[in-house]
């Protein structure tokens, strides 16, 4: 019996097609178990929520969940639905009043950072992708949404060995991978720069530590300007 050439290359395609998606899905699979910063960042984070509970409530008015820090000054907000929030996806909200005796004039803040009602804004939009979530949401199941829909915001970083949301413009919060042996368990990361050109005296303001961090840039060591506001949770 004879097949032609015409009808091999018809019956090969279909092998061909499937040959190509499993290895697709394979990669795929592999890639989701190489991440290991975005698997760890998230039972790590829930380690925090876990330390704090009393400090982590809902947030109506953006739309989320609301990380307050022991000493009331600053929350870290999450969304629980990118599509839904009025304002931020991920941002750190600040007592301005620090801030305002150190110095600052509101008038030359960037647009990007919002003053209002004697408090200072500061956060990023993380995309319109839609959650999904089995049963209600909560607050670790929001941030694994975090890690779902805009992976490339959650950093690894390693002089601190903490796992972090990028802000944006410098701005981050910060958290530690393991909290047993780290003194600073959460942490608030502010860039110095825009404050200074506002007229903040950086090394003035009250509950914040101004100091350079050791950071990774483009592979190689360096150190930046950061205000800081660390706490220990345990």
């Amino acid at each position: 019996m004879q097949i032609s050439m015409k009808n091999m290359i018809k019956k090969s395609l279909p092998v061909a097609a499937l040959l190509l998606i499993t290895l697709f899905a394979a990669a795929c699979g592999q890639l989701n178990q190489l991440d290991v910063v975005g698997k760890n960042s998230i039972a790590s984070f829930g380690d925090v929520l876990k330390t704090i509970p009393d400090k982590i409530t809902p947030d109506g008015m953006n739309g989320g969940w609301s990380l307050a820090a022991p000493d009331g000054q600053a929350r870290f907000v999450w969304s629980s639905d990118f599509s839904k929030s009025p304002m931020h996806d991920a941002m750190i909200e600040l007592d301005a009043r620090p801030f305002v005796a150190a110095g600052l004039d509101a008038a030359k803040l960037p647009e990007s950072i919002l003053f209002h009602d004697d408090k200072i804004m500061v956060g990023t939009k993380l995309g319109g992708g839609k959650p999904k979530y089995q049963g209600e949401p909560t607050p670790l199941a929001s941030y694994e949404q975090i890690v779902a829909l805009k992976r490339d915001a959650i950093g690894y970083h390693a002089a601190l060995d903490h796992y972090g949301v990028d802000l944006g413009g410098g701005n981050l919060f910060e958290w530690a991978k393991d909290m047993s042996k780290n003194d600073k368990d959460i942490v608030f990361v502010l860039n110095p720069e825009p404050f200074i050109k506002a007229g903040v005296d950086v090394r003035k303001v009250d509950g914040w530590l101004f100091g350079k961090v050791p950071v990774d840039v483009d592979g190689k060591p360096a150190e930046v300007d950061k205000l800081l506001k660390p706490f220990n949770l345990k």
